[in-house]
């Protein structure tokens, strides 16, 4: 057996990385087009505008709404879906806070839903047991680019008369059953930070799929303050409380060149990810990224699992042994599902004492609790994280799938 690098072996790894460069001429040219306009408001600008109907074009749909973020993206969903104090919505116990802050700043309740062992994603099963006549909205997160079994989900939440907002930040471009997901519920989300497949160093879009102009207005303007833009006068007397989301032009210049770019993007890692299960499939102790049929996976990033039972050292020693030969594989993604941090095992949301939204106030009183979703709890004991990127060669290919086989083959027992 071929000596590890971490006992002074050769690394499998002989070369770094390749990355390449995000941003280049194309931005630049978008963002001077922006300074020229001698304003950087989205209203007052075309940068913006542009983008919104550029994202709408590639995903079928008719309208978008440009954020300052992808929080802000499905905090919107929220507002303009009218989700309020005591609703219940349910959502993924393994993502972003960003999935959840806009559903607390709602007054509203998350509930979270347990998850397939190999997808990551939440089970149309796991969903139609938490819904209780107070559930309004299904959060539906498809992590690390792979899609979630959205048509069951959908299917159910008609059934409830349930509304489903789709988290796509980390999933530009999957397909599901030959449509994008983000394209299935009634609004979906995306994110243009800079740890996306594509940047624009922060933003968002909304996209509310359907003909469904109404839906629209009530997004754009919960983006904006809830100021109505859309008459011949600017109208400031709002109806209820809405946040500043809005996006300026600086930020739609670089994500109107970066949309030119991610489909390949998005081809690529699908391309790359696919071709790492199939090397990693066989291997003893260890469970692939599973993608669902019919489904093509962008991998914002590759997640595996282990057995721990079927290895000689920890989750941490096999992740310490991958980085030594130059295989990058991390020991985890976050630490722990969102409902036992200590916003919710304290019932501290806001300041000032309060235990509001979970006392019971408005809706149901809600504890969490370690066991809630033992599932996404194993998964996250279990998992490690493999690097994916879209510059990366066939060298790198290779010789990130000898690292992974050769200290997953020592280690096993």
């Amino acid at each position: 057996m071929e000596k590890l690098a971490i006992h002074g072996g050769n690394p499998a790894k002989t070369v770094p990385y390749t990355y390449g460069k995000r941003f280049g001429d194309a931005e630049l040219a978008n963002l001077k087009e922006a300074l020229e306009q001698n304003t950087l408001f989205y209203w007052s600008g075309n940068m913006t505008k542009r983008l919104c109907k550029k994202f709408a074009e590639l995903y079928g749909e008719k309208y978008c709404v440009a954020t300052s973020s992808g929080t802000a993206s499905i905090h919107v969903a929220l507002g303009a879906l009218g989700i309020g104090p005591g609703d219940e919505v349910i959502t993924s116990p393994i993502t972003d806070k960003g999935s959840i802050i806009g559903i607390l700043y709602q007054n509203a309740i998350p509930v979270f839903a347990d998850l397939d062992p190999h997808t990551y994603n939440m089970t149309p099963q796991s969903i139609e047991e938490k819904i209780t006549e107070r559930t309004k909205a299904i959060v539906v997160v498809h992590l690390a680019g792979n899609a979630a079994e959205i048509d069951e989900i959908v299917r159910i939440a008609k059934k409830h008369n349930v509304y489903v907002i789709e988290d796509c930040a980390q999933t530009y471009c999957c397909e599901y059953k030959g449509k994008y997901v983000g394209t299935w519920g009634d609004i979906g989300c995306f994110s243009l930070n800079d740890f996306k497949h594509i940047s624009a160093g922060d933003g968002g879009l909304v996209l509310i799929n359907g003909d469904n102009e109404e839906l629209y207005h009530k997004a754009f303007m919960f983006a904006d303050k809830n100021y109505n833009r859309f008459g011949e006068e600017l109208v400031k007397n709002v109806p209820s409380l809405a946040p500043n989301y809005r996006m300026n032009e600086l930020t739609a210049a670089v994500g109107l060149a970066q949309l030119d770019k991610v489909v390949d993007i998005c081809k690529k890692r699908n391309i790359y990810g696919d071709r790492l299960t199939e090397a990693l499939k066989d291997i003893p102790g260890i469970s692939v990224h599973k993608v669902l049929d019919g489904c093509k996976c962008s991998y914002w990033f590759y997640m595996l699992r282990i057995n721990p039972d079927e290895f000689t050292v920890s989750r941490t020693e096999l992740s310490k042994a991958c980085n030594a030969e130059g295989t990058y594989a991390s020991d985890g993604y976050i630490r722990i599902p969102v409902y036992l941090e200590d916003m919710f095992k304290n019932r501290t949301a806001y300041l000032g004492g309060t235990e509001y939204p979970f006392d019971g106030t408005h809706g149901r009183y809600i504890e969490y609790k370690e066991g809630d979703c033992p599932v996404a709890e194993e998964i996250l004991k279990t998992c490690m994280n493999v690097s994916v990127d879209e510059f990366f060669t066939e060298q790198d290919f290779e010789e990130t799938v000898k690292g992974l086989k050769k200290v997953f083959t020592y280690y096993h027992k």
